[in-house]
């Protein structure tokens, strides 16, 4: 049978990126507590394509997807991406896997259990025999503003802010660590569910500690620089303001030698 996609091209350019895009598929991640959880990501997985050939075999890309079925993380990545490679015939390799990730927490006051939700991301390149893995965690906190608190009598306007951390790390890196190192930073952290007196707590929990995005942003930089084993971190609060029809934004991005 006639192999279209191994015949040369009409046009001799290199395509950077080619493959499959927004693959729903089960995966098992790492959990701290709970050793292994399983969700559903959404994939996305490409190669560069040379110029001598037309097209990429689209459905090798889901071939090894089946393969490698089972626990994701920054372990087992390359072995994925290189596999790839050679499959495809191809120089390079990229993936991108994002999926929900789920913390049980007890309310602060009564104790109340509930499953809060984070989105991360896996996102791999695997070129020249080097892997480079960046892992993503998007965190909900809650913002109080300390110029409205400042000038205010009663009251201060917060909102929901989502806090988007990415880092490479030397190391294995725990999504759970990520979670707790930005809600420390925050001025309270979010519940999926609290009674009353909870309510209480973290009402007066966000009113005693008011936060900038910028603030947010640099308590985390300055968490994530401790860290000997992070090379590289980007950190994003955008706050959806509550008194405002738009948000407020702050990002820092550094890469460390070490």
């Amino acid at each position: 049978m006639r192999d279209v996609q191994s015949e040369p091209a009409n046009h001799r350019v290199e395509v950077d990126k080619v493959g499959v895009k927004d693959v729903k598929y089960p995966i098992v991640v790492l959990d701290k507590a709970k050793k292994e959880q399983h969700t559903i990501a959404d994939i996305n997985m490409y190669v560069n394509l040379p110029h001598r050939f037309r097209g990429a075999h689209m459905s090798r890309f889901i071939e090894i997807l089946n393969k490698h079925r089972g626990r994701m993380s920054m372990h087992n990545m390359e072995g994925l991406l290189c596999e790839i490679e050679k499959t495809l015939a191809a120089d390079s390799a990229h993936l991108e896997m994002s999926f929900a990730y789920f913390i049980e927490k007890a309310a602060p006051i009564s104790g109340a259990k509930s499953l809060t939700e984070y989105v991360c991301k896996f996102i791999a390149a695997h070129k020249k025999g080097k892997l480079d893995f960046i892992l993503e965690v998007n965190v909900p906190v809650t913002s109080l503003c300390p110029c409205s608190k400042e000038i205010s009598e009663q009251s201060a306007h917060n909102q929901r802010s989502l806090v988007t951390v990415q880092l490479k790390s030397t190391e294995f890196v725990w999504i759970e660590d990520v979670i707790a190192l930005v809600e420390n930073s925050a001025s309270c952290e979010l519940y999926s569910l609290l009674k009353r007196e909870d309510e209480k707590y973290v009402t007066e929990k966000a009113y005693a500690r008011p936060m900038f995005a910028e603030d947010v942003v640099r308590e985390i930089a300055q968490k994530l620089e401790a860290d000997d084993n992070v090379t590289w971190y980007t950190v994003a609060s955008e706050n959806y303001e509550s008194i405002h029809n738009h948000n407020a934004y702050a990002y820092i991005e550094k890469k460390i030698p070490r």
